[in-house]
């Protein structure tokens, strides 16, 4: 009887440790594997967008490739959003508006009209682990470069479209729309637990952006606006990713 137990302890050391081997295998070396993420910023403008908005956020996706040699392969899509307007995005309606500040409607009311910020970012990136050991070689700090396109503009509002002076292709020369490229970085932690289910990243991103006007009129200015501008954007930057591998099998012969 002592003998059948010493066996059978030996038995389950055994299979509990290929079972545990196997279950970490995935992890505990580097390995090569596609992921998608969703991701939130909270951005503070900076250069020509600072003097038009204020704090933003932004919510974003991305398909992310990871090779065995800790290499990432990033392609995003970004939409930013906003409601904090100031300078000449807090006066875009001053000549069509009556001597209290007022746009009259097609009924001979005041329009109810509202604006916000927003815009987007599509582009990719490329980037690197400078590997920790714990809790995997497939999780530190990590650091990626890229760029793409942004664009960002004011989102014109009119409840109840009544308003024929700011409808239609009249809009488009109050919206302050500009677009151009972009650089973009990010530094920041990712972390891939043991059971795949909590991954995540944390950290800042970076946007600089060569901007000009995307209208081919402004109606404040009364002309075109031929200008080139440089925005930028600072933001803190909190991801959770889905990771796509198969575990390893877990069945074993004895």
């Amino acid at each position: 009887m002592r003998n059948n137990s010493y066996y059978l302890f030996i038995s389950l050391l055994l299979i509990t440790t290929f079972y545990e081997g196997a279950s970490q295998k995935i992890i505990d070396s580097l390995i090569s594997f596609p992921m998608f993420s969703a991701a939130y910023m909270v951005q503070i403008p900076d250069g020509d967008l600072a003097k038009r908005y204020g704090i933003n956020s932004n919510i974003g996706g991305s398909f992310i490739f990871k090779t065995k040699n800790n290499v990432f392969f990033e392609f995003n899509t970004n939409f930013i959003f906003g409601d904090k307007l100031k300078g000449d995005a807090t006066h875009l309606f001053d000549s069509i508006k009556t001597s209290n500040g007022m746009i009259i409607n097609e009924h001979g009311e005041y329009a109810k009209i509202r604006t916000f910020e927003r815009g987007y970012f599509i582009g990719s990136k490329i980037g690197t682990i400078l590997f920790l050991k714990y809790p995997n070689p497939n999780s530190g700090l990590l650091l990626m470069g890229g760029a793409g396109i942004l664009q960002h503009k004011i989102r014109i509002e009119n409840d109840g479209n009544n308003a024929p002076q700011i409808l239609g292709e009249y809009k488009l020369g109050y919206d302050k729309m500009r677009y151009g490229f972009a650089l973009s970085e990010f530094i920041g932690y990712i972390y891939f637990s043991r059971n795949q289910i909590i991954n995540f990243y944390a950290g800042f991103e970076f946007y600089q952006a060569f901007t000009k006007s995307g209208r081919e009129w402004d109606f404040n200015l009364r002309k075109k606006d031929t200008g080139k501008y440089k925005d930028l954007l600072h933001s803190i930057k909190v991801g959770w990713i889905i990771p796509i591998y198969k575990r390893a099998a877990t069945n074993y012969y004895y």
